[in-house]
């Protein structure tokens, strides 16, 4: 099989779930303050110097993560729909060229359903603009909301 065919392009949608063992309003805030989604957003081994979430309709989103390298990768987006504790819509930008236009912009939809006391977490994923700059972070996309669900799924297990 071609390394390149799972390489997701713009319309890509990538599905996650995972149950985590939390209540939905827990996990909800978790993905919601910024205090808490320092501590889990991003690959293993990233940190989040700068973690800013304005968690209203139109409100933006800021994140600075740091690979174990040291390279800071900022991101923007926007949060575009907000139904606590059932559902996260956001879009995310990153890559900025030299004129501050984003080369990767991806919409997350966020579901989170109450299972058994848990929470069934449905997050969705859809490139929405990705300019050939960004293949190598496009070709990680799958691996690093992996881990970064598995990090946050082990946040909610302190809790």
């Amino acid at each position: 099989m071609n390394a390149m065919a799972s390489v997701p392009t713009i319309g890509t949608e990538l599905v996650f779930t995972r149950i985590l063992d939390a209540p939905r309003a827990l996990a909800f805030k978790v993905w919601t303050d910024p205090a808490h989604l320092a501590k889990w957003w991003g690959p293993k081994d990233f940190t989040n110097p700068v973690c800013e979430a304005d968690v209203r309709p139109g409100g933006a989103l800021k994140i600075v993560m740091r690979g174990p390298d040291g390279t800071d990768y900022p991101m923007t987006g926007a949060f575009i729909e907000i139904a606590p504790p059932e559902r996260l819509v956001l879009n995310t930008t990153a890559f900025e060229d030299d004129a501050g236009n984003p080369r990767l912009e991806v919409l997350c939809t966020v579901i989170f359903t109450e299972y058994n006391g848990k929470t069934k977490l449905t997050l969705t994923t859809r490139v929405i603009k990705a300019g050939p700059e960004v293949a190598q972070a496009l070709a990680g996309m799958q691996e690093g909301w992996s881990q970064s669900l598995d990090r946050l799924a082990q946040l909610l297990s302190k809790f």
